[in-house]
């Protein structure tokens, strides 16, 4: 797929308004993941339930506070969403258990309740995988296919590092697809921690020091 021509109108923090297209974009980004593929097997739905599983990320947990980042383009005229960015501050937590009571009803409707206990434990050996020092999370970076390549991601990606560096805190994420583990070591990341379990989707847990 050819990348789109686009220029760029702003980062900038999404709001409540930009919650179906952050949805749609990260839906897209992440919809043949490896977490998205475990969490939905089923090729024929997989796109529409990670589309309503990006809601439910953007809109409970991150643009309601503030800890959204949206990549605007402008397309012959239209200004489109085409990258998106979620962040957790030092010191907060993005999915408190008001959020979470909110979302397992959503959740377990998505995947089945009797998957629920096995989705929730894998979530939680991911949280319980986080540095005790104070660091910014990026809880998810994704970027349109069709604009890949344009430097969506990238963008994204600085403007969360250059208020980490103002804080002087660490950076810390996590990436299931080993692919993606170059991309982000050339932002200085290094890989801290692989939980290589096989009944769950491997995981990379990634940190970049404070500067």
């Amino acid at each position: 797929m050819a990348p789109v021509a686009t220029t760029v109108r702003s980062v900038r923090t999404a709001t409540m308004d930009d919650v179906p297209e952050v949805a749609r974009v990260l839906g897209r980004a992440f919809c043949e993941d490896p977490l998205f593929r475990w969490l939905f097997p089923d090729p024929n739905l997989r796109m529409a339930r990670s589309v309503r599983l990006s809601a439910l990320e953007a809109g409970f947990g991150y643009v309601p506070h503030g800890r959204a980042g949206v990549f605007e383009a402008d397309e012959e005229g239209r200004r489109m969403v085409r990258g998106a960015a979620l962040w957790t501050p030092p010191g907060e937590n993005a999915e408190s258990t008001a959020t979470l009571l909110r979302s397992l009803p959503h959740l377990a409707a998505l995947v089945g309740l009797g998957r629920l206990p096995e989705v929730m434990g894998y979530f939680a050996e991911l949280k319980a995988s986080a540095p005790e020092e104070p660091h910014w999370y990026l809880a998810t970076l994704g970027t349109d296919p069709v604009a890949r390549g344009t430097g969506v991601g990238s963008a994204l990606l600085r403007a969360g590092l250059a208020q980490a560096d103002a804080d002087g805190v660490a950076v810390y994420l996590e990436t299931m697809n080993p692919s993606n583990i170059g991309y982000y070591e050339r932002y200085d990341f290094r890989v801290v921690r692989a939980i290589n379990d096989p009944s769950f989707p491997s995981n990379y847990c990634m940190l970049r020091p404070a500067v």
